[in-house]
């Protein structure tokens, strides 16, 4: 066995690697592995086409130009040529932040981007090549920025729509691997920038704190692991604290408002940072105490800022985490033809020619209609309907209020209309338009939201 196929973990390299995306149980169906170009994320991509068909999964190459360094556009030319290589769909996205953009900014506008990425080729997770180096640094990073628990646990090797199978694998290997492969990368200089904090943790405070403490990755790993398992005791106390009533509802969780408000302030926090990191957001200690002072009278409808764009809602007696949302809704989409399906949003429409049932229930994810050319939508302020059995006109808010839907939720909800007139929201509400006869040939429409 050469050098390049050195065990890790007791297994090659490429096996490692499927095991690890075995016990990610990904969804099958298109994921986007993010290349910025740079060592980690080549092998990554090498990594991924090599095993296609031990794991199956539909790739999409995503790269990420800054805009910070004069010659990314170079490399993304070089990340085009090797997703074409591979037989790879590839999608790039510009965003010219500028030389001075801080690590922090960066950061985030790549997500962002690769989300919308993600979004447009209706995947539901994004690959990145994060390994065990990064972890510790992310670590002592967090360490240094006075994180608790829940920050030094570190990344995750999955969250809601992130994965990271390489998170075990020491950069060691993965630079051996690629040698061995003889693949090709740019190397990116604001990685060496002591400018950056990930820099300089890497290249100047770690290698110093090592020399006086040789243990110390090890010592890293050993707090991680600690924290996570205590984050994954409180994970699994929420869930069996049945007072708590705890849920998972398609992207969002949520558990019973009253139940959380008896409880002392600091079990209070404890709680609710659970309840934000099973959602996979950010459970800073400050953020939390002002979004539990400003929730506390537990009044539907209220809003907290969490930070990174995700908040704490009420609604209808819950306490709702609500993600990110993304950037507008989605365009009206077309249902037409006998048979046929889409993505709109989160959600998944297929619709088919099938007979009228006898009756049909006003609230129901499955609708039939006596007419082909329908439309979808996003709901527009004004909305009404009539309802299926019901007298007069009815606003939509009022439906949505009836079918205790976060008000959070209802921008990205489907709308079925044709001609202006608005025949289901599903779900909500079954409109009395379009309704066929009991026998009658019918367009059958079934609404499903991703999980």
């Amino acid at each position: 066995m050469s050098r390049s196929q050195r065990k890790v973990g007791a297994l090659p390299l490429a096996d490692q690697f499927v095991a690890a995306l075995e016990k990610l149980r990904l969804p099958a169906g298109k994921v986007v592995v993010a290349v910025s170009g740079g060592l980690d994320s080549v092998v990554l991509l090498d990594l991924l086409a090599e095993t296609r068909a031990r794991h199956q999964l539909d790739l999409v190459v995503a790269h990420v130009d800054h805009g910070i360094l004069p010659d990314s556009g170079a490399v993304a030319r070089r990340v085009e040529r090797l997703a074409r290589e591979a037989g790879l769909p590839f999608e790039s996205v510009a965003l010219a932040l500028g030389p001075d953009t801080t690590e922090t900014r960066a950061r985030a506008s790549r997500y962002r981007a690769l989300r919308r990425i993600a979004r447009r080729q209706a995947a539901r997770f994004i690959l990145t090549a994060h390994h065990r180096d990064d972890q510790r640094e992310t670590v002592l990073m967090r360490f240094l920025h006075g994180s608790g628990p829940s920050g030094l646990a570190g990344m995750r090797a999955r969250t809601r729509d992130l994965a990271r199978p390489l998170l075990s694998v020491p950069r060691s290997e993965i630079l051996e691997y690629a040698r061995a492969r003889g693949l090709a990368w740019a190397e990116d200089p604001s990685n060496v920038d002591p400018r950056h904090l990930r820099s300089w943790i890497r290249h100047a405070a770690l290698p110093l704190l090592q020399q006086r403490l040789p243990a110390l990755p090890e010592n890293l790993d050993r707090v991680r692991r600690q924290a996570a398992t205590h984050q994954q005791a409180l994970d699994q106390l929420l869930r069996h604290w049945s007072e708590l009533e705890f849920r998972r509802d398609a992207r969002r969780v949520s558990l019973s408002l009253e139940a959380l408000l008896t409880l002392p302030l600091a079990l209070r926090l404890t709680v609710v940072a659970a309840l934000v990191r099973a959602a996979s957001g950010p459970a800073g200690g400050s953020r939390l105490r002002g979004a539990l002072r400003a929730i506390e009278t537990g009044r539907s409808g209220l809003t907290a800022d969490l930070g990174e764009h995700w908040r704490l809602e009420t609604a209808f007696g819950r306490l709702v985490v609500v993600p990110p949302a993304p950037a507008g809704a989605p365009p009206p989409a077309v249902i037409s033809g006998p048979v046929g399906a889409t993505t709109w949003g989160d959600w998944r429409i297929s619709w088919s020619e099938e007979v009228a049932p006898g009756r049909q229930s006003r609230v129901s994810d499955t609708a039939w209609f006596a007419i082909r050319d329908l439309s979808v939508r996003a709901p527009q302020a004004g909305d009404r309907l009539e309802p299926l059995g019901g007298v007069g006109r009815r606003l939509a808010v009022r439906c949505f209020q009836d079918a205790r839907i976060p008000r959070s939720d209802r921008a990205g909800w489907p709308v079925i209309e044709a001609g202006g007139a608005i025949a289901w929201i599903p779900g909500v509400c079954r409109s009395a338009h379009f309704c066929p006869e009991s026998g009658e040939p019918a367009i059958r429409i079934h609404v499903q939201r991703a999980s």
